[in-house]
């Protein structure tokens, strides 16, 4: 019988049981009186009982009445909770927000966006992860909720908010061979082995790629999955790099870092948040990818800071 039932039949007799009055409840629920007694004598029907039997000026709710007023009063407060369209309000919120990008971000940016989430949103927990390039189809299914990584341009089915564009710089020790340079040949560049890092996006295929079409390549003679191990094995050896100018810019700051441009053209990289379509309409996401921008467009080790330095 209840897989039948009317929600609206529900709710006139949850009004009903309240003002235990005719006109009272189509006051409340906009409907006219004649349609209020029209559906209690559906609902009488339905459930085989009066229900509410008159007395004077009220209605009287019989014993089978009054035992679903318990049951309709959970429901309907249940109901009020689920529709409730309160303002989204940070403070309040309560759940995991996962997010994922490069280990460069997570130490150097990641902490300016856990303090924000710690002062205006602090019951949540921020959970971050490496972004790995595979994640991209997992998007709908996976944990991720919001991705900030290097593509050449907007993936399909997935939304996204375009931070920035950078170019690819070539980065060694201080005091490399190549260091007195003020410009690279391919043959300098192809004449001491790389580094590559694995983890957080592609951030070298393009000088790969470059390559390739003049018939050279480089020797990768190590590959690692984050930022901090490649440094600290370029500052100890020979080695060189390909990373974007950003990185590289921000760096030489901190460590002894020199760069210089590629010796081939190479297409910029373009930077993206990257979420999927389910959440754009999340008032938590919403707010969520607001502030993570927000930090990233006024980060000094952000892409989107150096741009406008």
């Amino acid at each position: 019988m209840l897989n039948k039932m009317n929600l609206n039949l529900l709710r006139s007799l949850y009004v009903l049981l309240e003002e235990r009055h005719v006109s009272r409840t189509a006051e409340r629920l906009h409907i006219t009186q004649s349609a209020v007694s029209r559906q209690l004598s559906q609902l009488r029907e339905w459930f085989d009982d009066p229900l509410l039997v008159r007395d004077g000026n009220q209605l009287i709710p019989t014993p089978r009445a009054e035992q679903l007023s318990l049951k309709l009063v959970d429901l309907f407060s249940e109901f009020e909770t689920l529709i409730d369209d309160k303002p989204f309000e940070p403070l309040e919120w309560d759940d995991q927000f996962v997010m994922a990008s490069s280990d460069y971000v997570a130490q150097y940016i990641l902490p300016e966006i856990a303090q924000l989430f710690a002062t205006q949103a602090p019951k949540v927990n921020l959970h971050y992860q490496l972004w790995l390039p595979e994640y991209l189809n997992q998007l709908a299914e996976g944990p991720i909720q919001l991705a900030s990584t290097m593509l050449p341009e907007k993936p399909a089915g997935v939304s996204s908010i375009q931070i920035g564009e950078d170019r690819s710089v070539c980065v060694m020790r201080k005091g490399h061979p190549l260091d007195r340079n003020t410009a690279l040949s391919v043959e300098e560049m192809l004449a001491y082995s790389h580094i590559r890092v694995s983890g957080g996006g592609d951030k070298d295929s393009y000088i790969d790629k470059a390559l390739k079409d003049i018939g050279r390549a480089r020797n990768i003679a190590l590959t690692v999955p984050f930022f901090s191990a490649a440094f600290n094995s370029l500052c100890r050896s020979d080695y060189l790099m390909v990373i974007p100018f950003h990185i590289a810019h921000n760096l030489s700051q901190h460590i002894e870092l020199s760069y210089l441009p590629l010796p081939v053209e190479t297409p910029t990289h373009k930077y993206w948040l990257l979420w999927h379509p389910k959440y754009d309409q999340d008032p938590a996401h919403q707010w969520g990818r607001e502030m993570i921008k927000s930090v990233l467009d006024k980060s000094e080790y952000s892409i989107g800071y150096v741009l406008k330095s």
